[in-house]
């Protein structure tokens, strides 16, 4: 991971180390991951499940449990966080009786632990599917206030590109919203915005892309992304977003000069890249990965009420704690 970012996320989670929750603490690669981010000071490991496993696991692999927490989902300590999650929380909807059911996975309790502030977040996603995470953290969290899309976004770091933020780029989505409507694209692009600002010092520019700049072409996919920009604009005028924009519009300041013939804060200097749909987002970021030799993190779960996490079940070790760390920052800055 880019050592400059990974330092500063360092510097800003060590002065309030984040109660991290891992429902699958017996994955040697969760273990080993969370052990690192504990490790640079950036969290408190919350393991959630049955603790002899989580023992002879840890024991397993060799991976020190000091330090962290072991929080196991037992009959009694369900039936008092449903007690409590469904006082707190009636607009979830749930009786006592289906959290607590719910709460026999390891997964659904921890966003019950979170839901209920006794944790700050959850990261999970290596031995469950994307779908089931996002499942579990729209049943127990639910969704920020005025959006109503789940989406995703990562950082890339491009080592042969420079940028307004120098080699680093978000973007998004790339892998859960396939093919968002208008209304939803406009989601996406409101929350990448808010999800930079939790991360980094930029001022978040949102680029809606598309193989239009500004009216060259027409065609209905283009025509959504238009009237993407314009809901985006009108729900949250405070924040930059604009588009339509080829890729190259976005980022380059030489062919914005060219392309487009109006004022913009965003043509030429984008640090947010939005993607039509999920085909072009997973074409995009393969390319960049393989033929430039980017480094790409995440993807980042957007939308949700309070900040959570998926990862890629084949990802290394090094990445899973950055990703980790990469969290704990949007939790400390939510």
């Amino acid at each position: 991971m880019n050592q400059n970012m990974l330092n500063r996320w360092i510097s800003i989670t060590k002065e309030n180390p984040q109660r991290i929750a891992f429902p699958e603490a017996t994955e040697e690669k969760i273990l080993k991951a969370a052990r690192g981010a504990q490790d640079v000071g950036a969290i408190i490991p919350v393991y959630v499940g049955v603790e002899a496993d989580i023992r002879a696991a840890a024991e397993q692999y060799g991976v020190s449990l000091e330090g962290a927490e072991i929080i196991e989902n037992t009959e009694e300590l369900r039936a008092s966080v449903a007690s409590r999650y469904v006082e707190q929380h009636p607009e979830a909807g749930l009786s006592e009786k289906a959290v607590n059911r719910k709460g026999k996975d390891p997964m659904y309790f921890a966003y019950a632990l979170q839901a209920l502030n006794e944790v700050d977040s959850v990261f999970a996603g290596l031995s469950h599917a994307t779908g089931e995470v996002i499942l579990a953290a729209s049943t127990m969290i639910g969704l920020a206030p005025g959006i109503s899309t789940v989406s995703s976004m990562g950082i890339m770091d491009a080592p042969y590109f420079t940028g307004s933020e120098g080699n680093l780029v978000a973007h998004g989505d790339g892998a859960v919203c396939v093919d968002p409507t208008p209304e939803q694209h406009a989601d996406i692009a409101i929350s990448a915005c808010e999800t930079v600002k939790a991360l980094f010092d930029w001022e978040p520019r949102c680029a809606m892309l598309s193989f239009s700049t500004d009216g060259s072409a027409e065609h209905e996919m283009v025509s959504r992304v238009r009237e993407a920009v314009r809901i985006a604009n009108e729900k949250r005028p405070d924040l930059k977003i604009d588009g339509e924009f080829q890729l190259d519009a976005a980022l380059s300041p030489e062919v914005a000069a060219k392309k487009v013939k109006r004022e913009s804060a965003v043509a030429g200097k984008a640090n947010i890249l939005i993607y039509p749909n999920v085909s072009a987002g997973n074409i995009a970021i393969k390319m960049c990965q393989l033929v430039g030799k980017c480094d790409d993190y995440g993807p980042i779960l957007m939308g949700f009420a309070q900040p959570t996490s998926d990862c890629s079940r084949s990802s290394p070790v090094s990445e899973l704690t950055g990703n980790i760390i990469m969290l704990a920052v949007r939790s400390v800055r939510r």
